[in-house]
């Protein structure tokens, strides 16, 4: 297979929400949420070790309190599920969504420098999030940087209280 089959084929295509699950979030959550999605959709690198039935779709849900990520084929049908605990990301939530609250009371008040500053911590921390994504879904699920860390903005819109 040739680098552009490749990259047509290892990617996502679609992504959903379990809305039985996760739910209708705010206006704001919903926006977010949506961002998060076309922001995925439009540039990423996806694929399942071991299986080339790429491009996927991906169908996110909440499954006992766990991260439930049903991935599909193309037309639609089920490939495998993946059931991720949140337990670790918790500490890192608190701390993203402490930084960004401060973030954005601070784009209204704050001096360039300390807007800055909190901006670097909130990328920080994202990119924290990142990396504990993709060594979670090690040998699950293949992406690279760009794609993990647009995960987990989907992730925290998910659970964002806005």
């Amino acid at each position: 297979m040739n680098q552009l089959d490749r990259l047509r084929r290892n990617r996502l295509i679609n992504i959903t929400l379990d809305e039985n699950s996760i739910g209708r979030g705010t206006a704001d959550q919903e926006h977010e949420r949506a961002i998060a999605i076309y922001d995925l959709i439009e540039e990423n690198e996806f694929s399942l070790p071991g299986h080339e039935g790429g491009p996927y779709q991906l169908h996110i849900g909440l499954h006992e309190s766990k991260l439930a990520f049903n991935i599909l084929d193309e037309a639609g049908d089920p490939i495998v599920v993946h059931i991720l605990s949140l337990t670790p990301f918790r500490r890192l939530f608190k701390d993203y969504f402490m930084i960004c609250e401060s973030y954005f009371a601070a784009i209204r008040t704050a001096s360039p420098s300390q807007i800055e500053a909190l901006d670097m911590g909130r990328r920080g921390l994202h990119n924290e999030g990142a990396q504990l994504l993709s060594e979670r879904l090690r040998g699950k699920i293949e992406c690279d940087f760009d794609t993990a860390r647009r995960i987990f903005t989907l992730v925290t819109a998910l659970h964002w209280k806005g």
